[in-house]
């Protein structure tokens, strides 16, 4: 399936079904994040209904079978986001978005870019429904500067405290940052010192698993071979880390593996989200369009995570391995 398919199905009000059953790649687009929501697997990513990576609206995608992926319209649009242009920029883009939700709500947060001339911006919108329609806050959330790229938000709920943390940064300045939220989760409470994770560039995400905290984050230049994923772990949301490593690099079918997301599904079994070129290996830059793919993780008896085996059409993501 390709995004391009999708408008014309949600246009229709028809589903879009990809071939096979849970095998990739699932459909074009970049930066997924993706969350359970119902019975149903929901992934957000760059892009969206009439959009590109460069895109001025976020749309999103649900599945019951991650087969049959059912676009769920828009979002919010760039013209709806009242101070977009406040920085007196020529260009801004929409993309890397992040869903979390409390007390009913769904809170999407986004990079507003690029860099330069102006430091780039995390927004939030809020909405009732995870299909929105999002209403923007009406500020920006966190804006950049002073080395620090303000993109890639990432909006963790510890289980244990019931405090939500939000993760941000990386690219050029390769600086991650973390800041706690107010219950509103539209209001910075204050900022959490971390220490930088290893190896780390950009996209961090954070997911729980047995008491132990999974700091997780793409490493390389994001049109590279090098683009992978590597991980750490801590004893709380905000370390100290421990690195532990790569987990998902490119191999001879597949290249620049990264900005993803984990995500537990109902049965219990974990799952890994992310875009990837399919492509085999060569120089960068890498032209074309990047393919969300979904593949299965596994944790090893310690709690580490084992290296994740990319698949292809000929490969069922669920199959038993």
């Amino acid at each position: 399936m390709r995004i391009r398919h999708a408008i014309i199905a949600a246009g229709l009000g028809l589903a879009v079904t990809a071939s096979g059953i849970a095998r990739n790649p699932q459909f074009q687009g970049a930066d997924p994040h993706a969350m359970v929501i119902g019975d149903e697997l929901w992934v957000f990513p760059t892009g969206g209904p009439g959009g590109s990576w460069e895109a001025d609206r976020f749309g999103a995608f649900s599945s019951r079978d991650l087969k049959t992926w059912r676009p769920r319209g828009e979002l919010i649009r760039r013209d709806q986001i009242g101070w977009i242009k406040d920085d007196g920029a020529r260009d801004h883009f929409l993309w890397a978005p992040g869903v979390a939700t409390r007390g009913g709500k769904y809170y999407l947060y986004y990079s507003v870019g690029p860099q330069n001339p102006t430091p780039s911006r995390i927004g939030v919108a809020v909405a009732d429904r995870p299909e929105g329609p999002y209403r923007d806050s009406g500020r920006p959330l966190i804006t950049g500067g002073d080395g620090f790229e303000a993109i890639d938000p990432m909006v963790f709920t510890d289980p244990r405290s019931d405090r939500s943390y939000l993760y941000a940064g990386g690219s050029a300045g390769a600086r991650l940052r973390v800041w706690e939220l107010q219950p509103d989760m539209v209001t910075i409470a204050r900022e959490v010192r971390v220490d930088q994770p290893p190896h780390f560039t950009e996209g961090a995400f954070l997911h729980e698993r047995n008491g132990v905290y999974y700091l997780s984050y793409s490493h390389g230049r994001w049109n590279g071979p090098d683009y992978s994923v590597h991980y750490a772990t801590a004893p709380s949301p905000t370390g100290p880390w421990r690195y532990r490593g790569a987990i998902l690099t490119s191999d001879a079918r597949h290249q620049g593996p990264g900005h993803h997301s984990f995500v537990r599904m109902p049965d219990g079994k974990w799952l890994i989200v992310y875009h990837r070129w399919d492509r085999r290996p060569g120089p960068a830059p890498f032209q074309g369009e990047r393919q969300v793919a979904i593949d299965r993780v596994t944790y090893a008896p310690d709690g580490t995570i084992r290296p994740i085996r990319m698949t292809d059409a000929d490969a069922p993501v669920l199959g038993s391995r």
